[in-house]
């Protein structure tokens, strides 16, 4: 993958690369990128208000990640097309070129993914780095007993919403919410009644 810039993803982007499709070079290599540490503590607008998975070294347990190449040649590109797709700033992507320098974003996250870079032979990556904002929203620390008790006071669109998106994300996204949120039978009986399998 020399001379190649990756874009590293672990929820939504696995099966909704959206307008990112046209810029990368499927298929998504799985489980090949840097283990995160990762949570469910992001309220997310685009997901109806349910939970959308984020970085979160504070909340969270690190999980595999994947990767697709980017068939830009500029990290700069790379990583405006994952903003966009992501309908943030660039200031919410991550983005590392071993070539020029350019480091952006956690510290601590950078220091991963430089080493998985030059392991892998990747040349840069770029991945989402959106800020949790779990007590931010809530008024209080994130724990899972209120974060079940949140998502099962959901309604409507948001409860199917937030149903399909933890359901759906990888096998490898295996933080304690969802361990904990695959115990509760009112979610079993979503699951079941959204047809998800």
């Amino acid at each position: 993958m020399l001379g190649r810039y990756a874009v590293i993803g672990w929820g939504s982007l696995i099966w909704d690369l959206d307008t990112l499709a046209p810029h990368v070079e499927l298929p998504w290599l799985m489980q090949t990128g840097p283990e995160l540490t990762m949570e469910f503590t992001r309220v997310s607008p685009k997901r109806k208000m349910g939970l959308a998975v984020c970085l979160d070294p504070e909340n969270g347990v690190p999980c595999a990640t994947h990767a697709i190449p980017s068939a830009r040649g500029d990290i700069h590109a790379a990583r405006a097309d994952l903003a966009a797709r992501e309908r943030t700033t660039e200031p919410n992507i991550g983005a590392l070129c071993i070539g020029t320098g350019l480091a952006e974003g956690n510290a601590a996250i950078i220091d991963i993914v430089r080493d998985w870079c030059l392991e892998h032979g990747w040349y840069g990556a770029v991945w989402t780095d959106i800020s949790p904002n779990y007590a931010e929203h809530h008024g209080r620390p994130f724990d899972l007993d209120h974060a079940v008790a949140y998502l099962n006071g959901l309604e409507g669109e948001s409860r199917d919403e937030a149903v399909r998106y933890i359901h759906n994300a990888p096998a490898e996204t295996d933080t304690p919410l969802r361990r904990r949120l695959a115990s509760e039978t009112w979610w079993a009986r979503d699951i079941a009644r959204l047809d998800l399998g």
